[in-house]
């Protein structure tokens, strides 16, 4: 693929966006890649402010001419400019019809299922790769998964993560959820994003969303709702389906489910409870005025909060043949902006530079870009490792 560019950075200007500029201008200068985003006077400003070395692209996601225009002229699109259901479509239509690859953020599950209805076919017979919510949601739990099954060496049965973690919230993320609202029945399916005739029954039956609080075994902590497990599950299940088509099984029957961590048992209650009540708020008039008192698009936690922020996720492995495993995924940084920015910027690499990705589709980070990517995780300092108890 002969371009111009190996990444442009679409939303540049956006809190996350800047964040990633700062990435690529900090760990790949031997990159070649530009910032794209609606306003040029913005996109001058933040070039003049981080001092970056790149080239400036106005396109505005509605107008899909001036999306093919920076489309045509790189390797691969980086997007940040959620909602992505509102920003994007033209973005990844156009990536599908320039054999362009792609990747962003987004946890938006109902609109990654509209693009494999839509482009999955077109992608994956011409080598194009789609490959959606590579920032926290949902690198941690699909590369974790990933890893973690690979060092079991043996069909596994079943995974259980608990994710904790430490951060902020941006105006932009909450502009996401509250512009979503209450889905229907059928988006709201554990495996939404699988494809046909890829679950069981007895998958289906284990599938289902919901949360315990109680002791989490070998820990002082409690298991509660896992705050992005909605998102996270469908994307690491389209994995576990993707790969058994591709005879590369993660086991028969492969169930996965997705918990939080809490530091003790009230602190559970309270957070699951807590997030019940706040996506029952979101889903009813009462958003609009709450929605008044939240941080608005471009706003974010301060820098002492993305330095001082960190992820966990401890992976429970069950393999077919009864023994038990534990694996665990460790960053540093807020894992919402600093460490999503870290993890989607070394998706858009991979995408860029490796040699050994050649599958096409709308896939996930961990069918998609896997070992490569886990590779360069790894280098980024971001921390896969078995954790024994004695």
């Amino acid at each position: 693929m002969d371009r111009a560019y190996q990444i442009i950075l679409y939303g540049a200007t956006g809190f996350t966006g800047r964040l990633c500029a700062e990435y690529l201008r900090d760990n790949y200068p031997e990159i070649k890649w530009a910032i794209a985003g609606r306003n040029k006077k913005k996109l001058e400003n933040l070039k003049d402010l981080l001092r970056l070395n790149c080239e400036i692209f106005v396109a505005d996601g509605e107008d899909k001419d001036s999306i093919d225009h920076i489309v045509r002229k790189t390797k691969v699109i980086l997007s940040t400019a959620g909602p992505f259901a509102r920003y994007s479509n033209f973005i990844v239509k156009s990536c599908v019809e320039n054999k362009t690859h792609y990747t962003d953020i987004t946890g938006e599950n109902h609109w990654v299922k509209d693009l494999i209805d839509e482009h999955h076919n077109k992608a994956s017979e011409e080598g194009t790769r789609i490959i959606p919510s590579c920032g926290y949601d949902s690198i941690p739990s699909d590369m974790g998964v990933f890893y973690s099954v690979q060092q079991m060496g043996k069909p596994v049965k079943k995974v259980t993560v608990y994710h904790s973690g430490q951060g902020g919230v941006s105006g932009g993320t909450t502009e996401t959820m509250f512009t979503i609202g209450p889905l229907p029945k059928e988006k709201r399916d554990p495996f939404l994003l699988n494809p046909e005739n890829s679950v069981s029954e007895k998958q289906r039956k284990l599938s289902k969303d919901g949360f315990e609080i109680k002791r989490i075994q070998n820990t002082d902590s409690y298991s509660g709702i896992g705050l992005m497990s909605f998102a996270n599950t469908r994307v690491v299940r389209r994995s576990s389906a993707l790969y058994d088509a591709d005879q590369r099984s993660y086991g028969s029957d492969f169930i996965f489910k997705e918990l939080g961590s809490y530091p003790s048992k009230r602190s559970a209650r309270l957070a699951s409870f807590g997030l019940i009540f706040a996506f029952l708020v979101i889903s009813t008039p009462l958003r609009h005025i709450v929605r008044r008192f939240l941080p608005k698009p471009g706003e974010g936690p301060n820098k002492e909060t993305r330095e001082n922020g960190w992820f966990k996720g401890l992976f429970k492995v069950e393999a077919e043949d009864g023994e038990v495993k534990y694996f665990q995924i460790f960053g540093e940084g807020d894992p919402g902006y600093k460490a999503t920015a870290q993890m989607v910027c070394e998706s858009a690499v991979t995408l860029a530079i490796s040699d050994e990705l050649d599958t096409g589709g709308v896939l996930t980070s961990a069918y998609g870009l896997g070992n490569p990517l886990l590779e360069r995780l790894v280098k980024s300092g971001i921390k896969f490792e078995e954790v024994t108890y004695n």
